[in-house]
């Protein structure tokens, strides 16, 4: 068993110089390039008191995140979902947070970590009113190290190889979920991609 740093490096030696310099403090043209052409992150939080840890997905039209001009802060809308908050009170008890920026087809990813405010003021909020539902909540994350991940483990998984996806062979998530708990529908893979579908719709549908 690993049981200390010492043991643990001795396996593997050091990084090499060009992973070792990679990190940013902040955005550079590249980093906001990249994710403004990104549709979708996973977030990283943790809760207080020695709470497990919580990764989300988060999703929307490419550059649905934005990035300030000078690299050093992240804008995320919240756009609800089933209101557990689990993140969301994840960050008021602990504001560090970790980003994964990824683009369908690319190989390589984005690694943003740094500390986050909710803000609900309307000169954040209204920063997406035009492009869906104006968010109730947004994640303001002040950016302390960002770098590219490599293409490898993508490359092993072959995720954007369409030659290599399976038909879905497995109940849908209302079907298991009826298994699991009992509560609700057991819903087709067909019926609950419709409710989505519509809620999605309700979600874009002008205000008022």
């Amino acid at each position: 068993m690993i049981e200390t740093p010492e043991q643990l490096r001795a396996l593997y030696g050091a990084p090499g110089e060009r992973s070792a310099l990679k990190q940013l403090p902040r955005l550079d043209v590249h980093g906001r390039n990249f994710i403004a052409r990104s549709p979708f992150c996973v977030m990283a939080s943790a809760g207080q008191g020695g709470a497990l840890l919580d990764a989300t997905p988060r999703g929307g039209e490419p550059g649905f995140v934005k990035a300030s001009d000078d690299g050093a802060t992240l804008l995320l809308p919240d756009a609800g979902g089933n209101n557990r908050l689990d993140t969301l009170q994840n960050l008021l008890a602990d504001p560090r947070v970790s980003l994964l920026f990824m683009i369908p087809a690319i190989d390589e990813t984005l690694r943003v970590n740094g500390t986050a405010r909710l803000r609900d003021e309307p000169a954040f909020c209204d920063v997406f009113a035009q492009e869906r539902r104006r968010p109730k909540v947004v994640i303001e994350v002040s950016v302390r190290e960002a770098y590219l991940h490599c293409a490898k483990a993508f490359m092993r998984s072959k995720l954007w190889h369409p030659d290599t996806w399976k038909p879905r062979d497995m109940p849908s998530m209302g079907q298991m979920m009826h298994d699991q708990i009992g509560i609700g529908a057991a819903e087709t893979q067909e019926q609950m991609i419709e409710r989505y579908n519509a809620q999605l719709r309700a979600e874009q549908a002008p205000a008022g």
